[in-house]
């Protein structure tokens, strides 16, 4: 297999979403003091047993937009994550030690995840076997535990033993930096794959370049377009019964809970998108439905795993698209300086770093 993406050496200087130094990436509207942060830790305290709900109400000098992660394992700490450091919490919602910390238990996971799925984990099945579960606005839980395998294929999980609530964010604004490098000479929105390692801000982004697509920005030229979401994980649009809980922008159709390879071509007949926006592109099926979809004429938008283009180019599924150069552009994000920090915009096509 002959690969011809090759990045010159022509340095370009790097943009990195405005953030303070060491912090995650927190919106304007949600940084108004200790006040929010009391009632959006109370909001998330809901979803767990008396004794974690009233850690998490109780939570003393950590403000929650500054967290990424809250982790519940049984037989250890309880911790909550920001982008720079791990905090244990006492039963006073105090930070300490790992010694002197809360030890989740459990029932802690147990009531946990009746309270997540609405004490009907039976519904969540599908979700389970994937290894996550996606909460109203968005939040994804990630679980670990016993996998349950019958011929070869994963079931569920039982005996849960871990865990781990990923904060959703919506930052809205963060696209402009980059938009103008992700529209061609023709004016056309390129195919476009954003790349990172896990907690690095792809997904918060790809989320505002959709809203910046589908409203248009005018001081750039870009008109608005239909924009078609397949929503696999629920997280880009946190649908719940229907209603989207980030604004997506005014042309945006969002098709939740569908697996990729069957929501493209689904969204393809149903909602006629000029683009196609998805998230963790990397599936078998995902690639062959998606090069479907490029014949009708749709633009492509999507995030997958990957540090840098070499890993991307490790991966078959990726390699595929790349030898075939489907995509135009390459953003590669990382933490250097908290998420959303934005290493390079590349076009793939000429192979320099914009």
């Amino acid at each position: 297999m002959s690969l011809h993406y090759t990045l010159s050496v022509i340095k370009g200087p790097k943009v990195t979403i405005p953030i303070s130094k060491g912090k995650s990436l927190v919106s304007e509207q949600s940084t108004s003091g200790s006040h929010d942060s009391a009632v959006l830790w109370a909001d998330m305290a809901r979803w767990f047993g008396e004794d974690i709900r009233s850690i998490i109400e109780n939570i003393k000098g950590v403000p929650f937009q500054e967290v990424e992660e809250i982790r519940l394992r049984v037989g250890q700490p309880l911790m909550v994550r920001t982008s720079d450091k791990d905090l244990f919490l006492n039963r006073d919602g105090e930070v300490t030690s790992p010694e002197k910390a809360y030890v989740g238990m459990g029932e802690d996971l147990t009531c946990a995840l009746e309270r997540m799925t609405h004490s009907s984990l039976y519904a969540a099945e599908e979700d389970l076997k994937q290894g996550f579960i996606t909460l109203p606005g968005g939040n994804r839980v990630g679980v670990t535990g016993e996998a349950v395998v019958v011929q070869g294929q994963i079931q569920t999980l039982k005996h849960v033993s871990g865990l781990n609530v990923r904060i959703a964010r919506e930052i809205k604004g963060q696209g402009l930096k980059i938009m103008p490098l992700l529209i061609g000479e023709d004016g056309m929105f390129c195919h476009t794959l954003l790349i990172s390692p896990p907690r690095a801000g792809k997904t918060t982004l790809l989320r505002d370049l959709i809203r910046l697509l589908s409203n248009g920005v005018s001081k750039i030229g870009l008109s608005g377009q239909t924009v078609g979401v397949v929503d696999e994980r629920g997280e880009l649009a946190g649908m719940w019964q229907g209603v989207p809980t980030y604004n997506l922008g005014y042309r945006t159709d969002v098709l939740d809970g569908c697996p990729k390879a069957s929501g493209m071509n689904m969204i393809v007949r149903s909602m006629a998108p000029q683009v196609i926006a998805m998230d963790e592109l990397g599936h078998t099926d995902d690639v062959t439905a998606l090069m479907d979809a490029l014949r009708t004429g749709v633009r492509i938008l999507s995030t997958a795993h990957a540090s840098s283009l070499e890993e991307a180019l490790n991966r078959p599924t990726l390699a595929r698209l790349m030898e075939q150069r489907v995509f135009e552009r390459l953003v590669v994000l990382s933490r250097k300086h908290g998420p959303g920090t934005i290493e390079g915009v590349y076009d793939l096509k000429t192979g320099r770093v914009l």
